[in-house]
């Protein structure tokens, strides 16, 4: 219905949303798997025992060698230590424990954890800095026994290029998680180890210090038997390691009087240095994870203050929208009590195209109301369905049927204000249907002088399919409890096309319904604002009209509504800096649009992202209370707007299935429709495809109700 020029749509955007979510996805993935990170000994995973290995490797030394034919297994000397510190490195107590050693002139192995590496690259130098070694520890603390045999190679091959990246050597031990002493292990252990390819450190003495059983019980449990020498297993990262640095500034001085010495590893058996230099392949590709990692990780602290603020956002919406709608309530009983019983002649103007399926019964639903002074007109715009004939034979007392050349509804509905007689002017749409008290309860307002248009109470009439009850729903969430707070806050942005009231020197000294814009009744409700008259929401004026009856007709008709606000948020934008009803709609409304109609819509997909992530990393109770919390208090506030509307509570059913496609349909309308102001495309009018199902609905009685 306008004679905008129509250019083809984006449609690259799409792939680039898809890509865009798809790596999102994809590092919170990464994110979870490198943050899914154990501590201490406690076997992870399932508690089914596995068959027990070879009584060469459970009886041997702590230090074994699997890559032969046979298992070698070592000890260490008599009177040697080889402190060995698991889960590291610690911002907190990684660096404790090294000043610990350095106190007590003592070197020791490091196992490290690969992605705690990539965090703290700088502690993992000066572990080697200061004389210790280093050993692989997994990268995300993984049991290896359990898992499958490339995911074993990858947790030890992501730890190497992390090591490799932070200080340019390689390493050749290897530590498993949730290992302790040889004769703990299992068969699937032992075959882990010698997938490896690395040389395993177990342990002799396990001091349990993730336990924090106290300070004398770790050193007890640090003390060799007589002079043995042996591999002693203790932690840096994991957890609170207080107990642990305490323990060793007491363990050390005792074991040195009695005349042990301490070593690492490789240094107490006498063999090659735990790392080689790493080649530059394995360097880079170090650098490359690291700052995978740590955009994942910047990536899912965003999306968590993201998630945050919306969710923050949205209650405090409802909070205000309760508060106002009691305030409404409040206001609407003075406003009845002072009903002056406005009588003023009234003009309706119905542009139509093409509404051959419901222009009967809107016209009818006009003319049968109990206002007396009323004049409808019906303003043809280039209908090709016979719009225009159907009305005259009618042949209805007070219609006048204007025909034009096919203009849009904008045209239409000045042309119909050009030969309109009334003091206030109705707009209409052709699919709408009036009770017939509608028409005296949106005039009543006008008592105010101050008041220059009504916004009436748009009500879905074909509600009986699913997607007529979402968008009933939505109307009655949405829209009426919205209008209910701008009217409390003096800043309604928006009457609706279906139904709405304005004082006729009011709407001609904007200059009419504007053509620019392709939400001319957001944009013409602006105006009058800005203007300096008031605009308020009268509840008890209702209109029943015909809601789109396929996804693709709501799409169209939604992306236009999209789309043409924000041109009208825009036009409007420099009300910020003005007083009165203007300065109320730049400052109050066109903020709130921003946000809850723009900016929280387009991060919306990304929070759906994050939903699915949440399927695989999160607890799954947490994340079923927090969507049925959520999905019970949205439930509690559709039951209160459907009981302010005077609705039944019967469609509340279908919310739960509103959140999972109806939702995303309505974000990715937001998303096409800045692409496509961002590129600065036009967007043509889109037509709905009337069915008659308002009609059928409404007549022929005079008092309709669905």
């Amino acid at each position: 219905m306008s004679r905008h020029v129509a250019r083809r749509d984006p449609r690259a955007h799409w792939l680039l949303l898809g890509l865009g979510l798809a790596v999102l996805l994809a590092a919170l993935t990464l994110n979870g798997y490198v943050t899914g990170l154990g501590g201490g000994s406690g076997r992870a995973g399932s508690d089914v025992p596995a068959g027990p290995a070879a009584a060469a490797v459970t009886g041997g030394g702590p230090v074994l060698r699997l890559d032969g034919d046979r298992p070698v297994a070592r000890t260490m000397p008599a009177r040697t230590i080889a402190l060995t510190f698991d889960d590291g490195p610690d911002p907190v107590w990684t660096p404790r424990i090294l000043d610990a050693l350095r106190r007590n002139h003592a070197h020791a192995t490091f196992f490290v954890v690969g992605a705690r590496v990539n965090e703290h690259p700088e502690l993992v130098r000066r572990i080697l800095a200061e004389g210790h070694e280093l050993g692989s520890h997994t990268y995300t603390h993984a049991d290896l026994a359990r898992l499958p045999g490339w995911r074993q190679d990858l947790e030890l091959d992501l730890t190497s290029k992390a090591i490799s990246a932070a200080t340019g050597r390689r390493e050749t031990l290897l530590r498993p998680p949730y290992s302790s002493v040889p004769s703990a292990l299992t068969a699937d252990d032992v075959t882990a180890l010698r997938r490896s390819g690395r040389i395993a450190v177990l342990a002799d003495l396990d001091t349990r210090d993730w336990e924090r059983p106290g300070v004398p019980a770790i050193v007890r449990g640090a003390t060799p038997a007589g002079a043995r020498g042996a591999v002693v297993l203790m932690h840096d990262g994991g957890g609170n390691r207080a107990e642990t640095v305490a323990a060793l500034d007491r363990l050390l001085p005792a074991l040195r009087d009695r005349g042990y010495r301490f070593s690492t590893v490789s240094e107490g058996l006498g063999t090659a240095p735990a790392t080689v230099p790493a080649p530059a392949g394995a360097r880079l590709g170090g650098l490359a994870l690291r700052s995978v990692q740590l955009g994942a990780a910047a990536i899912a602290r965003v999306m968590t203050v993201l998630l945050t603020i919306a969710l923050v956002l949205g209650l405090a919406r409802l909070a205000v929208q309760l508060v106002c709608a009691r305030v409404h309530l409040r206001q609407v009983r003075r406003r009845r009590a002072l009903d002056a019983r406005v009588g003023l002649p009234v003009s309706v103007i119905v542009p139509a195209y093409n509404e051959a399926a419901n222009i009967a019964a809107t016209v009818r639903s006009l003319v049968t109301s109990a206002y007396p002074r009323l004049e409808v007109i019906v303003v043809d715009d280039g209908s090709t369905d016979g719009t225009a004939d159907l009305v005259e034979r009618l042949r209805l007392p007070g219609v006048r049927v204007i025909r034009q050349a096919n203009a849009g509804k904008p045209a239409a509905l000045n042309t119909g204000a050009r030969y309109a007689r009334g003091r206030l002017l109705i707009l209409v749409d052709g699919d709408t249907v009036f009770q017939p008290d509608t028409i005296h309860h949106l005039v009543q307002g006008f008592a105010d002088p101050a008041v220059g248009a009504i916004s009436g109470n748009t009500k879905v009439a074909n509600r009986r399919r699913l997607l007529g009850r979402w968008q009933h729903l939505e109307y009655v969430i949405g829209f009426n409890l919205d209008r209910r707070m701008y009217d409390v806050l003096g800043c309604m942005p928006t009457i609706p096309g279906a139904i709405g009231a304005f004082r006729r020197e009011v709407f001609h000294g904007v200059g009419g319904v504007p053509t620019d814009t392709l939400a001319e009744d957001t944009d013409l409700t602006m105006a009058v604002l800005r203007a300096g008259s008031r605009v308020v929401y009268e509840e008890r004026a209702i209109a029943w009209t015909e809601a789109p009856g396929s996804l693709r007709q709501l799409w169209r008709q939604r992306y236009r509504w999209c789309y043409g606000t924000m041109q009208a948020m825009w036009k409007h934008r420099r009300t910020v800096r003005s007083g009165g009803p203007a300065g109320k709609l730049g400052r109050r409304a066109l903020p709130y649009l921003a946000v809850f109609q723009v900016g929280l819509p387009l991060v919306a997909p990304a929070v759906d992202v994050y939903a699915v992530y949440g399927l695989v990393f999160l607890p799954g109770s947490q994340l079923a209370a927090a969507w049925f919390g959520l999905l019970a208090l949205q439930a509690l506030t559709a039951g209160y707007a459907l009981h302010l509307d005077r609705e039944r509570y019967g469609p509340l059913w279908s919310l739960p299935f509103q959140q999972v496609v109806y939702r995303q349909l309505m974000y990715l309308v937001v998303v096409q429709s800045v692409v496509t102001a961002l590129l600065g495309n036009r967007l043509r009018w889109h037509r709905m495809v009337r069915t008659g199902e308002a009609a059928a609905l409404i007549a022929p009685g005079p008092a309709p109700r669905p």
